[in-house]
């Protein structure tokens, strides 16, 4: 049994459903390698927190030209669309706010790579975006 924190919100139905909702969307947008579908879905300017390869917390604001231009480099070329399985965590902090936690499994080319991080979401007229990305290995990058 998983005890999350106290928010002082319960979630209703909805909010996860919409929430589950937007991250089909957005796994179907990684998948396909479409990283300006990927921006649409995200708050600009977008907040990253991760470490360097020193161990080092490193933190950024990308604009959505960084973010597509970044993201199209690490999203690689190729005709082969990836495959995500994701376990996902919500912490609803109020109805337009959430901390999702992510334990996933990225599969391109045959090779799968675990994957986890957290994100910030905001709800903003009715629509689900994220707002900051934080997962370890990517502060050189930043």
């Amino acid at each position: 049994m998983t005890l999350l924190p106290d928010t002082g919100y319960t979630p209703t139905a909805d909010d996860r459903t919409s929430l589950d909702a937007w991250f089909a969307e957005y796994d179907a947008a990684s998948g396909r390698r479409d990283v300006e579908r990927m921006a649409d879905l995200a708050v600009f300017p977008l907040n990253l927190v991760s470490d360097d390869s020193a161990g080092a917390g490193r933190s950024a604001q990308w604009d959505r030209e960084q973010f597509v231009a970044t993201m199209t480099r690490v999203m690689g070329e190729g005709d082969q669309d990836i495959a995500f399985e994701s376990t996902r965590t919500p912490v609803f902090l109020s109805a337009s706010m959430a901390v999702v936690f992510t334990d996933s499994t990225m599969t391109v080319d045959g090779r799968r790579e675990r994957l986890r991080y957290a994100d910030v979401l905001l709800r903003r007229d009715g629509r689900w975006a994220f707002q900051t990305m934080v997962q370890g290995g990517w502060g050189d990058g930043l």
